[in-house]
């Protein structure tokens, strides 16, 4: 849980009315309340939660819902009731920027709240998501889960994910939920409940924010711009630390090939591209399953696969390039970690009181109860601390955040249904902690998918997780860059993807297009990375054709070029929280034909970047905002901002624009003379 916060720069004044109460946020209406158009509704419901390998259903009877019409106020308290007759529900406090709620009927298990809403207005938020940036005319249930196969049920492939293995998934599925949005209005609310949330936005007068529970509190932001928004929200969810400086050297390249793996890294230096990292997820081993070749799940060097892989990892480190790994929270029951945290109570238990094994796809495991503080610092020393970090690890993934069961027992005695969303939190604080032990935050570099609420404080680096291996408009290429700026503008200032997607399914591979055009995109974020995808040996890797590997090269030499730059963008995110990648309203928030905008972003103030998501396209359209005068990188051509321009987009030439007057020009252009 994360402590009460202190807003210094914004209070709510509480207006008494006739037949009501009004609540003002900076000259904002925020909330109204009447007899006759009520705010809050509070009831109770009968929940149905089924997980099978990290996808849920979800429904909800909804037993009782009720209007809470009559208030009664005592300086900054409301009871509120539903009518004078009837004795008080729900009692809020204004607390500065907050609402702080009591539930005085202890029936109540659920609460609605109608937030003031106007024509035209723009939200987003919402943790990480994929489909819909910005948020207005959609409803977004908040649960951290596997995103799901396609995402649209429109889809054959998301037909057979669901069929195969109920796993389709639709638009609001995502691995980092977080029930916080922005408005245009230029005013934050954050909604402070680890329960099951829904954020529904499509009503033209109001927002409803649905709670199955009575949540702490209900806080509020303001600010004159979206920059000052930023810096708020990154700041009460913690920010980042600096890119470590390993970073800068180029990309991360992922395989999981063994000891292969090192020729095969020989050979993608020696066609020119940059490295700074080799990323072997199988430094555990592997196993294999119907989905693919999987990892074996306990957390230690297998000799076998690596042979002689600390002095590997040593020689890399040489070479200024760094070894990263994988793990997960849960160890698989057939590996020697399993019995020592059996035996000392590390793992949620059933409710028999044994231990609670949970089917990851033809393999099981326990997980580990991060609730109980003894087994968080076992695997914080143990299994991080010394199996990774001592042993050579600069980074790893650290996967699997949303996976935590429903129906188990935990240590702390919370419902786990009300831990499940939190719990990505808990697993980042764990790894941050194992490397705050050895001195190293700032030099080690773990990644996650999962997150909620203050994951930023302790997560230094999120990805999007596992797109298919297309152009999909739900699952491809270009969800990565809605990931980004939906978790950006919530303090998490690092987002990158796995260049050519992850998942396989059904005959989807991958095309050399594909892997071009998610390359060109990634030489403009936080961080570039390669996956070869749950099913390696059917798709198409990055030294796996000539013509690839070349274009690959060139984006890596692209990103050490800028690499000056992002470094000043490191800087500003340690002390602003502003992102890396940034939507374009959050440098022209005057322009309002920047607000919905989606498939392009800026890099930073002073670049903006428009990927070519399509597949077929060699050319596509990008809007300039008004404000600025823009210079075409490749070309050198000028236009002015406020209109959308046709743009050449052949292969290696993305759509890149200089903001005019930037100090950073001159580097900029030197991208066309690489």
């Amino acid at each position: 849980m994360t402590s009460d916060p202190v807003s210094p720069l914004a209070a709510l004044v509480l207006t008494t009315e006739p037949d009501g109460f009004s609540l003002v946020l900076s000259g904002k209406l925020v909330l109204t309340h009447s007899a006759a158009a009520p705010c809050l509704f509070v009831g109770q419901g009968q929940e149905r939660m089924e997980m099978y390998r990290g996808n849920f259903d979800i429904e909800d009877y909804v037993v009782e819902r009720v209007a809470l019409r009559h208030a009664a106020i005592s300086g900054d308290v409301i009871d509120l009731s539903p009518s004078p007759s009837e004795p008080a529900r729900l009692r809020l406090r204004v607390e500065g920027a907050a609402l702080r709620f009591e539930a005085l009927d202890p029936a109540i298990n659920r609460l609605w709240l109608r937030v003031q809403a106007e024509a035209g207005e723009h939200v987003w938020g919402g943790g990480e998501q994929m489909s819909y940036f910005d948020m207005r005319g959609q409803r977004f249930p908040l649960w951290t889960s596997e995103p799901g196969v396609g995402r649209d049920k429109t889809r054959e492939l998301t037909f057979k994910a669901d069929v195969a293995g109920r796993a389709g998934g639709d638009y609001y599925h995502t691995n980092y939920p977080q029930p916080t949005y922005l408005s245009s209005r230029r005013y934050a609310l954050h909604v402070e409940t680890p329960a099951y949330s829904v954020f529904d936005f499509r009503h033209e007068a109001f927002h409803e924010i649905e709670v199955w529970a009575v949540p702490e509190r209900i806080e509020f932001f303001a600010a004159s711009d979206f920059e000052g928004l930023v810096d708020q929200l990154s700041t009460r969810f913690g920010r980042q630390p600096p890119l470590p400086d390993w970073v800068y050297r180029g990309a991360i390249i992922g395989l999981k090939d063994g000891e292969k793996s090192f020729e095969r890294l020989d050979r993608i230096r020696a066609a020119g591209a940059a490295v700074s990292g080799l990323w072997c997820e199988d430094w555990v081993g592997l196993r294999h399953t119907s989905f693919g070749a999987r990892l074996f799940w306990d957390w230690q060097a297998n000799e076998t696969r690596y042979p002689g892989l600390r002095q590997r990892i040593a020689e890399l480190k040489s070479e200024g390039i760094r070894f990263l790994g994988y793990v997960n929270p849960y160890l698989c029951a057939d590996g020697p970690l399993f019995p020592k945290a059996e035996a000392a109570g590390y793992f949620a238990t059933n409710a028999e009181g044994k231990t609670a094994l949970v089917d990851f796809g033809e393999f099981d495991c326990g997980v580990v109860d991060f609730t109980n503080p003894a087994a968080a610092d076992w695997f914080a020393e143990e299994v991080i601390g010394r199996n990774m970090l001592d042993f050579g690890l600069s980074g790893w993934m650290a996967d699997f955040g949303e996976y935590l069961p429903v129906n188990v027992q935990l240590a702390n005695g919370v419902d786990a249904k009300l831990m499940h969303n939190p719990w990505p939190t808990l697993w980042a604080e764990v790894n941050a902690r194992a490397v705050a032990s050895r001195g190293m935050t700032g030099e080690a570099l773990f990644f996650m998918r999962a997150g909620f609420t203050g994951v930023g404080a302790h997560c230094p680096l999120l990805w999007g997780g596992d797109q298919s291996v297309d152009f999909s408009r739900h699952d491809g290429l270009v969800t990565v860059i809605s990931g980004a700026l939906s978790s950006g503008l919530l303090g998490n200032a690092y987002h990158h993807s796995d260049i050519g997607g992850y998942t396989s399914l059904f005959g989807n591979v991958r095309t050399p297009e594909l892997i071009m055009r998610w390359a060109e995109m990634a030489a403009f974020t936080a961080v570039m990375r390669t996956h070869e995808g749950n099913r390696p040996r059917d798709n198409l890797q990055i030294d796996g054709d000539e013509a690839v590997l070349s274009h690959f090269a060139r984006m890596t030499r692209l990103y050490v070029h800028l690499a000056p730059y992002l470094r000043s963008l490191s800087d500003e995110a340690v002390q602003r929280g502003l992102p890396v990648q940034r939507p374009l309203f959050l440098h022209f928030p005057d322009d309002r034909a920047t607000y919905a905008i989606q498939d392009s972003y800026l890099y930073g103030r002073d670049l903006l970047v428009a990927p070519v998501w399509r597949e077929g396209e060699t050319s596509r359209e990008v809007y300039l905002p008004e404000g600025a005068d823009w210079e075409h990188v490749w070309s050198g051509a000028r236009y002015g901002g406020g209109a959308t321009i046709p743009v050449e987009a052949p292969l290696r030439r993305p759509p890149v624009f200089i903001r005019q007057g930037s100090a950073w020009a001159d580097l900029f252009r030197g991208l066309a003379t690489l």
